[in-house]
């Protein structure tokens, strides 16, 4: 559609009219993000992780684009509720740890944990249904968040770890409230030991919403959310408000208070002996 045609077609209708028009074509625009896929479509908005040649790594494009989609989607009448899932095998193989050249180390895993806190706190506040369709194993960072979700959706082969220790670092993504919290004492295998949880096991301790075989989870998955897209909006967004209500500046200070330690770790020789050992067995594979 030329400028030129746009500009006709704005003078024409209403401001209200305009404004959804606009979005609309906002919407289309989202949809071409290189790192993550935007869509909208009957009142359901898919954000998916699109880096399958790297196992959905998280890197600071799809930290930014998330946090700015959920952000605009929180006040867009045209989504009812956002699903997150990944491209390919995995959800997400959590952080991206490929460091490029760096003239200052200090402040550079000072930028990251900035980010990591508002991706955190991006989920925190989102006030619309969220649900997480996981494809595949989800680690790190990719997994914690998942706690932060309505809805957790799994193939029968996706897996859970949050290596934590392993990498010299801390609990974040306020898994170290969210995780005691749902799994009890089932909990120290992620956060301490560093072990993968299956699906199976995720859902019987409540971390995981159901299950579902992985050759069917895409159909499956779609037609309940069809279904919940259909539920009255506002009647969502204040049942989330009330549930949410009571713990939300909670979680809000655990994000901060883990922050804090995760960037005490970045810079620590635990970590730097962590990431040296992992790209000295990425560079043998």
């Amino acid at each position: 559609m030329s400028a030129v045609l746009i500009h006709s077609l704005l003078q024409t209708l209403k401001p209200r009219y305009t404004r959804n028009l606009l979005r609309n074509l906002c919407s289309q625009r989202r949809k071409t993000m290189g790192v993550i896929e935007v869509k909208v479509d009957n009142g359901v908005q898919t954000i998916k992780f699109n880096r399958p040649e790297k196992k959905n790594a998280i890197n600071r494009e799809i930290y930014e684009g998330l946090i700015s989609t959920l952000e605009q989607s929180a006040d867009d009448d045209r989504v009812v509720l956002t699903v997150l899932t990944g491209s390919g095998d995995y959800y997400s193989s959590g952080n991206d740890f490929s460091l490029p050249q760096i003239t200052d180390m200090k402040a550079f895993f000072k930028d990251s944990t900035d980010i990591v806190g508002k991706f955190v706190a991006a989920f925190i506040d989102y006030p619309k249904l969220l649900i997480a369709v996981v494809n595949g194993p989800a680690l790190g960072i990719a997994a914690t968040t998942l706690a932060l979700c309505d809805v957790v959706y799994a193939s029968d082969k996706a897996w859970f770890q949050t290596p934590f220790t392993q990498l010299g670092l801390v609990p974040e993504g306020c898994s170290s409230v969210t995780f005691p919290h749902i799994m009890g004492s089932k909990a120290s295998r992620l956060l301490y030991l560093n072990e993968k949880m299956t699906a199976d096991e995720a859902l019987a301790c409540g971390f995981v919403t159901q299950v579902f075989p992985d050759a069917q989870i895409e159909a499956q998955t779609s037609a309940k959310i069809r279904e919940h897209a259909k539920l009255p909006l506002q009647s969502l967004m204040l049942s989330k408000q009330l549930v949410r209500k009571w713990n939300k500046q909670h979680l809000h200070e655990v994000n901060r208070t883990e922050c804090q330690a995760l960037a005490q770790r970045f810079v620590s020789e635990d970590f730097f002996n962590a990431l040296l050992s992992f790209k000295e067995r990425k560079s043998k594979l």
